[in-house]
């Protein structure tokens, strides 16, 4: 590895995100993974009073290690590896309200914005709301770097290739919590949320559909889930830039309760990949 590549490792290291590039040919496909992580930093735990069994339930644990071959198929991996309750790489910058910031501009509606004041469960996941200058210190810190390696990875993509393809990999409970709008429904093993169609075109859209679909999984598309802040920000069909956010039902590859891989983790990886591949076929509308 040369000296440029272990610096730039560790300064991705530092700013708790990961990218791995494809081991061969390269493709337009990128494999964004945002929620996998469970690292906090020293002042971001001095703020959190979530109890630590949240920080593995609100995770999409094992979503990275699903996706973890799309570089030999020659997709690009971005893998953040800080908690969402530090911050929450899959809002807006300014998702915040008075609740979880001092002086946050919105009234108390936000409760899982770009920094989380209630876990997933309802319970109180900050002691106090931040300060701005902690915001600050984590937008600058992790946010804006991860942003700004997406973006990268995008532009490369268009400017190579004509186009990028963003697979946005999370997963979800299997059935609706009870602070979700679906309490106690039983969710499809997979949900490509995509805001209505609009955020890919439809041979991306409809490739990860048919790999699903064989692969012998329930398919509902934009339900629960119609994508979050990477689908409704980078995914612009008009600029060539497709995204398409996949929710896995997590009794497809773990343990709900014990968060351990099961017997059909291996089977569900299988199928991920599946998808990289689907998307890395897919070609956009001609004109």
């Amino acid at each position: 590895m040369s000296p440029g590549r272990r610096q730039d490792e560790r300064r991705e290291r530092d700013a708790g995100f990961r990218v791995v590039e494809p081991a061969g040919a390269t493709s337009p496909v990128i494999v964004e993974v945002p929620h996998a992580g469970l690292r906090v930093d020293a002042p971001a735990l001095a703020s959190l009073a979530a109890p630590a069994s949240c920080l593995a339930t609100d995770a999409d644990l094992y979503v990275d290690e699903l996706y973890r071959d799309a570089p030999s198929v020659g997709a690009a991996m971005l893998v953040g590896e800080m908690s969402r309750y530090v911050v929450d790489l899959n809002r807006g910058p300014r998702d915040v309200d008075a609740g979880s910031v001092v002086g946050g501009p919105r009234p108390m509606r936000a409760p899982r914005g770009l920094v989380w004041r209630l876990t997933s469960d309802g319970q109180p996941a900050l002691h106090a709301p931040l300060s701005q200058d902690e915001l600050s210190r984590r937008v600058d810190r992790y946010y804006a770097p991860y942003h700004a390696a997406l973006t990268r990875l995008i532009d490369d993509r268009v400017e190579r290739f004509g186009y990028a393809v963003v697979l946005a990999g999370h997963s979800m409970p299997s059935v609706g919590r009870k602070a979700h709008p679906d309490t106690a429904t039983h969710r499809a093993d997979v949900v490509p949320g995509t805001r209505g169609r609009t955020s890919a075109a439809a041979p991306f859209i409809d490739a990860v559909d048919a790999a699903a679909r064989a692969a012998g999984l329930s398919v509902a598309h934009d339900d629960p889930y119609q994508g979050g802040f990477t689908t409704s920000h980078y995914g612009r069909p008009f600029a060539h830039v497709h995204v398409v956010q996949i929710e896995l039902a997590r009794r497809l590859y773990m343990d709900e309760r014990a968060l351990t891989p099961n017997e059909s983790f291996e089977r569900t990886r299988a199928s991920c990949i599946a998808f990289v591949e689907a998307l890395v076929r897919a070609r956009p509308p001609r004109g």
